[in-house]
């Protein structure tokens, strides 16, 4: 779910040609989720193999990471490891509602209504142990490094940003800013035309950068105001309060300075324990970072991946790791020779 923050928090429109050049390290699940939701047929089934395992994490996990690599942008993914206790409710509901989504995504195809069809098989997506292992092996083999975060992978996606391992941090999540991650970038995995809900017209939809410090002035609160707003509108990790969105949020924060003090001027009480909350985002688990290293693709291990343990087309795969290696030869100069000189 992340926190819905967006409509008090400015970004700048990119394209993807601006971070040339740029290490970003990526939120893993919530990257693959887009694709599993996104990557699907009009009835919303997912793509699948011939013994019918869903791939459609890995046709998007290759095709817009080829397209990063090509436009000299170096991610690095952050998977996340065990979540804190209290978002134990939040991942239960969320399985509720997947499970719901799925029950009515095949009983939508029976009827024949395509289009709710799609809506809630878009809904039902699942990320399970062997898709989590898949992708990160097929990322090794395109020499994107993996990162197993201990707990959630936006606080350690942050860190790496805040202590110069990576130029920012790229997630759907506005999470991202109350781990104290300088930069962010939004729809880095999902940039490009998009079709508008039930209507045949498309959209286009950019990358943006958002500046934490920036947004901090704009808005006149510091940080962990920042998180007592988040709190308020609802977290991964607590309910929203009824009646209160992000405007009114910043309102009363403002007005109170904290938590505490609305309680006090309020005289009710939150039901949820916000100081526990705060904790997870003013002091995640400490991680020891060490410097990314990007490697040449395995175009063998790609295709072995792909190819023969997923029956992906051999010729769409050449041809696009075949444009990715005039891409780096250009980035790199022509005097660098990669691994993909060998195979083609």
């Amino acid at each position: 779910m992340g926190t819905k923050l967006a409509a008090i928090i400015e970004a700048e429109t990119l394209t993807l040609s601006d971070l040339t050049g740029k290490e970003i390290a990526v939120d893993a699940f919530n990257t693959i989720y887009s694709f599993l939701a996104t990557i699907r047929q009009p009835d919303g089934t997912p793509l699948t193999d011939r013994q019918g395992r869903v791939t459609s994490h890995l046709s998007g996990m290759f095709y817009r990471n080829i397209n990063l690599l090509e436009n000299g942008i170096n991610p690095v993914y952050v998977y996340d490891g065990k979540a804190p206790k209290l978002k134990a409710p939040e991942v239960q509901r969320r399985r509720v509602i997947r499970d719901a989504a799925y029950e009515e995504w095949k009983k939508a195809k029976e009827d024949g209504r395509i289009e709710d069809a799609r809506k809630a098989g878009q809904a039902s997506s699942r990320l399970t142990g062997p898709m989590i292992d898949e992708s990160k092996e097929l990322l090794q083999a395109l020499g994107i490094p993996v990162i197993q975060a201990p707990s959630e992978g936006e606080a350690v996606a942050a860190q790496m940003a805040r202590e110069g391992f990576v130029w920012a941090s790229a997630s759907q999540d506005n999470d991202s800013l109350l781990y104290n991650c300088p930069r962010m970038i939004r729809n880095l995995s999902i940039s490009g035309r998009r079709r508008v809900s039930r209507t045949k017209k498309y959209k286009s939809i950019d990358p943006e950068l958002i500046l934490l410090d920036q947004n901090l002035q704009l808005l006149g609160i510091t940080r962990e105001q920042l998180i007592d707003i988040a709190i308020l509108v609802g977290t991964d990790y607590n309910d929203s309060v009824k009646g209160i969105g992000p405007k009114t949020a910043l309102k009363l924060v403002k007005k109170h300075g904290n938590l505490e003090t609305i309680e006090t001027d309020r005289g009710t009480k939150f039901d949820f324990p916000y100081d526990e909350i705060r904790e997870i985002f003013l002091n995640p688990p400490k991680f020891d970072l060490e410097s990314p290293k990007w490697t040449d693709p395995q175009p063998d291990e790609i295709e072995r991946i792909l190819c023969k343990e997923h029956d992906f087309s051999e010729s769409r795969i050449q041809k696009s790791l075949e444009r990715l290696h005039k891409a780096l030869e250009e980035i790199r100069g022509s005097t660098h020779q990669s691994s993909l000189s060998d195979f083609f």
